[in-house]
Parts: C-alpha cells; structure tokens; sequence
C-alpha cells in the first residue's frame, strides 16, 4: 500500500529483506560529505524571498514544491518543482528533492525563512535506517545520492529541517497562506483562504515578469539549447524523409540536445508535419514527413535551472517552399515583423498582437478570404478562424510564464525592461475548410521567437535562427 510520506512499500515482486542482510548494509559506508556549493542564483533567489517576507509581514506564507506524480504503478514522472519555489530557491534540476516545503515564519523583524525537505538516507539502525536500499521513489541505490541538510543550507543559503518537522512548523493560530493543490499534508494542515491564497499566488507569479540580470542569463542559456536543437533538426530532415514515422525522428533529434545541454524539455516538443502543422499542439508526432510539406517545429529545451526556451519555425522539407507555401509563409512573417516592431517599454501589452492580426487580417482580406463573408465589416477578430490563438506570451520559468498574475499587471498591463516574451504568429489552414482554395488547404505556419524587452526595444533572443523564406531555404540547404 502507499505509505502516507509518498513512499511505496513491498509490492508483488518485492522480496521481504530478512534481519541478518538488512544488518549487513548497516556497515561499511565511508563519509561521503561535501562543503556547500552554493549555486550562482541563490544570493538573487534570497532578494526574492526578501520580497515576499515584505509584502506578508505578520503572515506565514507556505511554498511546496511539490511531489511525484505516478506515470505507470511504480514508474514515476522526472519530478518538477512548482515554479513559485523554483524561483524562491534558484534550485537545480537533477537537485530537486520531492515534498520540500518552504516555509515563511513571521518575526518582529520579517520572516525566518526555512526549506523543510527530505535529508539524506541514514544509514545505520534507526528507523529510516533502511530508506537508503529498500525505498524505490527515495533511497539512495534507487534515485541517488541527496544532500544532507547541511549542504543543502549551504548550496542555497536557506535555514534548512526535517520534511518530518513540518507538521509541528505549521501548527498555531498563525495567519497563514499558502500555495495549494501541490502538497496534501499542507493542504491538510493549512486552513484554506480562497482569497488570502489566490492572493499569494499572484504576487508569486506577477514577482517573475520583471527577470533580473541572473534570470535573463538563464534564458539566453535556454535559447541558447533550443537553436541548438533546431539546428540539429535541420540536418536530420532527409534521414526523417526515409521513416514511416519521421515526426518521431524530428522529435527524438531535439529532445536529445535538450537533454544532453540541459535538464530536458521545457514542453512536449511540437513536430508537426504536412497536414498535423494545423493542429496548434500537435504532440502525436507519429506521422511521416514527406518531401513537398511544411515541418512546424515548436520546441523549448530548458536549462539545468529550470528556465525555458520556446521557438517555432516551419520548415519546406525539401528544402524549399511551393509557391502556396511561401505565400502563407510571407504573410505570417510580416506578421510576426509588425508584432516585433511593437515591442517597447511603455506599450500596452496587447499592442504586438494587434498590430500582427491586423497585418494577417489585412492581407487574408486581399486575398479574398472573408470568414464572414462580403456583407459583413471588415473585422480582424473574424480571421481567428485561420488563427485561433494569440500571438504571444510570457517566457519565464514556465513555457507560458506567470499565468497567475491579474489581468491588469499581464494582459492589460504594459511592457516593462526586464520582460521576456514570445511573438508568434501563425495561420492555420484546416485540410477540410471549404472556405479558403484548395491549394492553402493543409497548410500551417507559425513562426516564433523569445524577445527580452530592453530601455529603448528589444532584443531577439533566437536571433541565431532564420526567419525570412530565403533565408530558411539557405539554411537548409547548407545544413542538408
């Protein structure tokens, strides 16, 4: 059965451990610690964690980062913090302990501030004694080596107890808030307070817009693997060409370099190939990839940090584009080059996807395409018929960052130095609509890049890649 810690017991191909072996992994072991190794984020993850204790003063405020999520009866998923701890703890990917909870405990001053988290497997004849070979989600023959609580309090500079503390940290009449739904022993212990909590978690969110000069770096890294993975994509095309299940190459060739660069995906890689580039997230990635089509390619691979790219491009598989191709192409491209040009400290956020719509619009309408047909005014929102979504978001820690923010600090709020973002723009021609000619039918293009908003601009950050059509055709024929 499940024990209550997360832990599994004995399950049906277990064998009971008998008195005398488990006697003999009690000795024997050499002292295997190590001086902190602070990591470079924790000073930046420390002024963060001062903004919270100033904006809850009298308040514990209680961050988890979560568990692990069960994929098939005793697999689980590769474990991911929440993001609002990610960002209170600079931790690292392949460091990462399931059940940490951060706890802010109010003083006269501020907060004390301490990670509750699983130390180290013993190794002697306590009662965890036999967690280090017995414990398939936590012992340490089984997943690795974790910190003691000592070197975890000196990598990230954080007061640092028991998991098995917690319970008696929380207890008391103290307000408190907390991020919920990823702990069921804080969701338990921690009186729920609709808007208290919903409150937290906005502040946690809104507090990630603004990126500082150590999280812009993370990004450029991320960006940095994802162009990398492109690139690798590329030159794999025609080798693709020759699979029944080329999509699954192209997604295989990127994971790859995400993973060997950094701690993996930032989101399920997007391989999209003929007519499945219409379907928006496509993540099957099991068709073929056929000379003569369009390959979408939407990929994010994320840094050892956390940190995420996102980029699309649409790529002629053979190297070139059909005339019907490149004119979806071109129009899409202008599109996403009149979003760009919006981009400033100071304008509405909304600004970089009007000012795209209304170029798709505006040029769909010349082509005589009018979803509402010729008796109604000309209006952009009608052509989300071929362009569903919108045309951006944040980038951050998340592939679509801070969604937790209020309305008017994102949506409806204004651009800021500091903030990450993609432009995206696409058009999608579904291969059974009869309102646009038969040659656009099955075509999908979306092109898209991340842009770190500057005093005066901003700057593209997957710069590294082509975004014209004569330029993506040269890139491919060089990496062919």
């Amino acid at each position: 059965m499940e024990q209550q810690d997360g832990s599994r017991g004995l399950r049906s191909h277990d064998h009971q451990v008998p008195d005398a072996v488990a006697e003999v992994f009690r000795h024997g072991w050499a002292d295997t610690s190590r001086p902190a190794r602070p990591g470079s984020g924790a000073a930046w993850a420390a002024k963060r964690r001062a903004a919270v204790s100033e904006r809850f003063p009298g308040e514990r405020i209680v961050v988890p980062s979560g568990g692990l999520k069960t994929r098939s009866n005793d697999f689980d998923y590769a474990f991911r913090p929440h993001s609002a701890y990610i960002h209170l703890t600079a931790e690292l990917g392949t460091r990462a302990v399931p059940d940490s909870v951060l706890v802010f405990e109010p003083t006269g001053q501020g907060h004390e501030v301490t990670l509750f988290t699983r130390p180290r497997s013993p190794r002697d004849a306590g009662p965890r004694g036999a967690e280090f070979y017995s414990d398939r989600r936590h012992g340490e023959f089984w997943v690795g080596r974790r910190r003691t609580l000592a070197e975890t309090a000196g990598d990230l500079g954080i007061e640092t107890r028991s998991r098995d503390d917690l319970e008696r940290a929380l207890a008391g009449g103290v307000p408190t808030r907390a991020v919920r739904g990823e702990d069921a022993v804080v969701d338990a212990l921690v009186t729920p307070s609709a808007p208290g909590d919903a409150e937290l978690l906005a502040f946690l969110a809104e507090s990630r817009l603004v990126k500082d000069e150590w999280e812009i770096e993370q990004l450029r890294t991320a960006v940095g693997n994802t162009l990398a993975g492109f690139h690798d994509v590329a030159a794999e095309l025609p080798y693709a060409t020759r699979l029944e299940r080329g999509e699954r190459w192209i997604e295989g060739t990127f994971n790859r370099r995400a993973r060997l660069e950094g701690y993996g995906l930032g989101f399920e890689t997007i391989a999209a190939a003929g007519n499945h580039a219409c379907v928006l997230h496509w993540m099957h990635n099991d068709g073929p990839v056929r000379e003569g089509d369009l390959l979408l390619l939407d990929a994010g691979a994320e840094a050892d940090t956390f940190y995420t790219g996102d980029v699309t491009r649409t790529l002629p598989v053979g190297g070139r584009f059909t005339d019907a191709q490149r004119r979806v192409y071109e129009l899409v491209f202008a599109a996403q080059s009149a979003g760009i040009a919006a981009l400033r400290p100071g304008a509405p956020y909304g600004a970089f996807h009007d000012a795209a719509t209304r170029v798709i619009a505006e040029g769909l309408d010349a082509w005589g395409l009018r979803p509402g047909g010729d008796v109604v005014a000309h209006e952009s929102a009608l052509y989300r018929r071929y362009t569903v979504c919108g045309t951006g978001h944040m980038l951050g820690l998340d592939c679509h960052d801070c969604a937790s923010a209020r309305s008017e600090t994102y949506a409806r709020g204004v651009l800021r130095e500091g903030h990450v973002l993609t432009v995206e723009p696409g058009l999608y021609f579904q291969p059974d609509d009869l309102t646009v000619p038969q040659e656009l039918r099955g075509i999908g293009v979306r092109i898209e890049d991340d842009f770190l908003i500057t005093a005066d601009g901003a700057e593209c950050l997957s710069s590294g890649l082509p975004r014209a059509a004569d330029d993506v055709e040269a890139w491919m024929g060089a990496s062919r």
